[in-house]
């Protein structure tokens, strides 16, 4: 499936949840949520993904921890906040390019309309 189908599926999905549960919960219930809507599209998700990072001769294994990624390609940031940030946007992006995954979508669930709250990224080699 090429990454447009994937992220209308995901996003599909992610309204999908917002439509029932609307506005107001913790982060893991919208999480957990979204897991269960992609897993039942037939969808290879992974949930809190690890990150490995390397600081000079120090690996620490668990470094960060991806919301979900999908299809082993997007990563999904799950927000329950006012309104984003650029430490969100820094967030995503970090992930994305630590594990060079090529696109990346931030969701926050504290909106009345979820499309108001969805953001795609592109990882862009350097």
């Amino acid at each position: 499936m090429d990454n447009n189908n994937l992220t209308k599926k995901i996003i599909g999905a992610a309204i999908e949840v917002h439509r029932i549960l609307g506005p107001g919960l913790l982060e893991s219930a919208y999480q957990e949520c979204l897991l269960f809507e992609l897993k039942n599209l037939g969808l290879n998700v992974i949930k809190e993904k690890t990150l490995p990072i390397t600081y000079k001769d120090i690996k620490l294994d668990h470094g960060y921890r991806i919301d979900l990624l999908v299809e082993n390609k997007i990563v999904i940031e799950l927000k329950t906040v006012e309104a984003f940030t650029d430490v969100h946007f820094a967030q995503i992006l970090t992930y994305m390019k630590l594990g060079n995954y090529p696109l990346g979508l931030l969701i926050n669930f504290h909106t009345k309309l979820l499309k108001n709250g969805i953001k795609r990224f592109i990882n862009t080699p350097q």
